[in-house]
């Protein structure tokens, strides 16, 4: 019998098609076309006796651990407790830099461990756009000078930038006047401006970047898996030595809660700022050698920044450095750099926001109101530092990574950065296969394709456009996202009943992602809304609002897909809603109208607004319904679902009474003068129509003889 289960066994780990590499000579292809299904994961997770190295943590720094491991040849496991990129690496600036401020720190402190840092990450940079064409491009950022002796020294320390690049410097710097740099940027304040400089970085999608090397890893034969989390580490006894070593973990399947055992020679601890917790996994009495910071970004609409330029404010009223970029056709704006709690599910506050958008105001135009109202989308990331003990502030501590192995042989990856991840996971294997003695070539990852990137080109979205009857946008960001998989995707689209676009129905109108990536991200291992929302397509990153109306759609299209039943379904709605409205800004949004002070309005104003709510509330009831809505809209020859009715309504509804008060409404014209709140599109929706209703007024004909 016991004979026949391992047959059994034998049986479905064939089955689930994990052809590892033998020895690293042999290495050319993937060993799978398309990334094993996570159950598949599961089952090889289980079955394999015991794996050459185990991965904890799915960020960039873990998956790229996973894909060096394995493509060295090393039968190799990656575990995750939430998704890939849930945490640091789904939240960075979406720079991949060399790091311009550590090499002015380098060259003032004559510190070569700076400079080695600066020129690995130079290196990396270049690679990283090499491998993943698709979701990295050169950015041009500009430096604005408004002090003559600052020219020279930027202008220096940027040369010298270009120069440590070497070879792999992107495009050389160069010098703008005032009138070309306004030209350029011509939202930047132009007080006092004497000229810009403007270097080179790259810039990428950083959660499917992450993801992509996750994948890639699976299909050379790594079993990955999401939601599986590290309970405690397994140890055996070496018979010669007496002592005690790591020799695999016990794992919990999060979304069933079954736990087994996965064994292997070596364990690798890439957590990230939880670095700590399994490090104390393995000996309670181990030294914190993390030090964590807090950097909060936020989106705000396209049209504060150019398309392609981004912008650097080197010295911040406190010493921080802040980034201005555009990024998805939207602009972000960070970084802070403040010590924090370690925490899963860290929180923008409305002092980070608001600091932010002060340093923002000072570098652009008076022309340009700076409006807290249009911060789409906010969110924390925590970098997990490597801790100086002497060190009184986070901004002194290196950004250099740290390989640590413990006596019983756990080997520990922390600090580093994005953009070194691969030169960070072939520092940690090359630890790895030395302390374990484990059996394997060189590292083969630098100019190893990512998926979607070797076939990839910048006209592929053309061919989307004229094979499946794409829109051109929506094509761009198939493109953009999945490079050569996009056919993939476009094969899963919807037809729209449209003549044009034929395929490819939006989630939601203003953004191109479409139905279909619903589907295809169930196939990338996403198993919960927020996935969906937050690291498949990157809606939360950009809009919540926008990704709170499409949850629904989304929510309906996963369960058709994963069996969920109508509870399962209330439960996805309802956590990625709180996502939203913790993790990503939409609770500092809304409070921006739910704040209960006086409301400041002009008497004035007051009596223009509340002539434009009476135009909606008819019988004077004090209150508008949206069936009082539908039937001005009707009057003006309006059509508007009722599903969208109610979503208008209801981000004005304080109360959620279902109506919206006449305080309400005043209190939300007041929060728009004020700058606090923006795009509300219930107060755009009654000024066109107020104006519609207007223009219809009857022309007096009497002074013409009535007319014809």
């Amino acid at each position: 019998m016991s004979e026949l289960r391992s047959q059994q066994a034998s049986t479905s780990f064939v089955l689930v098609n994990l052809a590892y590499v033998e020895a690293a000579e042999y290495f050319t292809e993937p060993v799978n076309r398309e990334p094993p299904s996570r159950e598949a994961q599961i089952l090889t997770l289980k079955n394999t006796p015991e794996f050459d190295i185990l991965v904890i943590g799915g960020g960039a720094t873990g998956s790229g651990c996973a894909l060096d491991a394995v493509t060295r040849g090393l039968k190799t496991a990656l575990v995750e407790r939430d998704d890939f990129s849930s945490g640091t690496s789904s939240r960075s600036t979406k720079l991949i830099h060399g790091g311009v401020r550590y090499l002015q720190k380098a060259i003032m402190k004559l510190d070569i461990e700076q400079y080695r840092m600066v020129k690995e990450a130079l290196h990396e940079r270049a690679n990283l756009l090499e491998i993943a064409p698709h979701l990295s491009a050169p950015l041009p950022i500009m430096l604005p000078i408004y002090k003559w002796w600052q020219l020279p020294y930027y202008w220096v320390g940027i040369k010298l930038y270009d120069l440590v690049a070497g070879s792999n410097c992107l495009k050389s710097s160069y010098v703008l006047s005032k009138s070309r740099a306004l030209e350029h940027f011509p939202m930047l304040q132009k007080d006092k401006l004497v000229g810009a400089i403007v270097y080179y970085d790259g810039q990428h999608n950083d959660a499917r970047m992450n993801l992509a090397i996750a994948l890639t890893a699976a299909r050379y034969g790594a079993a990955t898996a999401n939601y599986m989390e590290v309970v405690n580490l397994l140890k055996k006894t070496d018979p010669q030595t007496g002592k005690e070593h790591v020799s695999g973990a016990r794992c919990k399947d999060v979304l069933t809660g079954q736990e087994f055992d996965v064994r292997a020679k070596c364990v690798i601890n890439a957590t990230g700022p939880f670095t700590d917790s399994v490090r104390k996994m393995d000996d309670k009495n181990a030294a914190a050698i993390c030090q964590p910071s807090a950097g909060v970004h936020i989106v705000m609409p396209g049209y504060y920044s150019p398309e392609s330029m981004g912008l650097l404010d080197p010295a911040t009223s406190d010493g921080r450095v802040i980034f201005f970029l555009p990024w998805q056709k939207m602009t972000i704006a960070g970084t802070t750099d403040t010590p924090t709690d370690i925490t899963q599910h860290p929180i923008p506050s409305e002092e980070d926001i608001n600091f932010i958008l002060n340093e923002v105001r000072n570098y652009l135009s008076c022309d340009v109101e700076v409006r807290r109202g249009d911060v789409l989308a906010a969110w924390s990331g925590i970098r997990p530092l490597v801790t100086d003990p002497k060190s009184e502030d986070t901004q002194s501590i290196s950004r250099n990574h740290v390989v640590d192995i413990s006596e019983s042989g756990l080997i520990t990856i922390a600090g580093g950065k994005w953009t070194t991840y691969r030169s960070m996971a072939e520092d940690t294997v090359n630890a790895a296969i030395k302390i374990h003695n484990l059996k394997a070539g060189p590292s083969r990852t630098v100019g190893l394709f990512l998926q979607g990137g070797k076939d990839w080109s910048p006209t592929l979205y053309i061919r989307l456009v004229q094979d499946y009857g794409l829109e051109s946008e929506v094509a761009q960001h198939l493109a953009a996202t999945y490079g050569d998989k996009a056919f993939e995707v476009a094969k899963m689209a919807s037809v729209t009943g449209k003549r044009w676009p034929i395929v490819g129905v939006r989630l939601v109108s203003e953004f191109p992602y479409i139905e279909a990536e619903v589907k295809y991200g169930i196939k990338e291992y996403a198993c919960t809304a927020v996935d969906m929302i937050s690291r498949r397509t990157r809606l939360a990153f950009l809009n919540v609002q926008a990704a709170e109306e499409a949850l629904p759609r989304i929510v309906e299209l996963m369960g058709r897909e994963l069996n969920w039943d109508d509870h399962k379904k209330e439960e996805e709605l309802e956590t990625a809603k709180k996502f939203l409205y913790y993790e990503m800004g939409y609770k500092s949004r809304s409070e921006q109208l739910t704040d209960r002070t006086e409301i400041s309005l002009l008497p004035s104003d007051i009596d223009r607004y509340k002539k434009r709510f009476h135009k909606f509330d008819a019988d004077q009831k004090g209150f508008i319904t949206i069936v009082d809505v539908q039937r001005v809209l009707e009057s003006i020859n309006v059509q508007m679902d009722e599903n969208t009715l109610h979503e208008i309504l209801n981000e004005v509804d304080l109360n959620k009474n279902g109506q919206v008060e006449l305080n309400e409404f005043l209190q939300l014209m007041s929060a728009i003068q004020k700058g606090r709140v923006s795009g509300s599109r219930l107060a755009i929706l009654m000024k066109t129509a107020e104006e519609n209703l207007e223009r219809r007024v009857p022309i007096p004909v009497d002074r013409s003889c009535g007319g014809l």
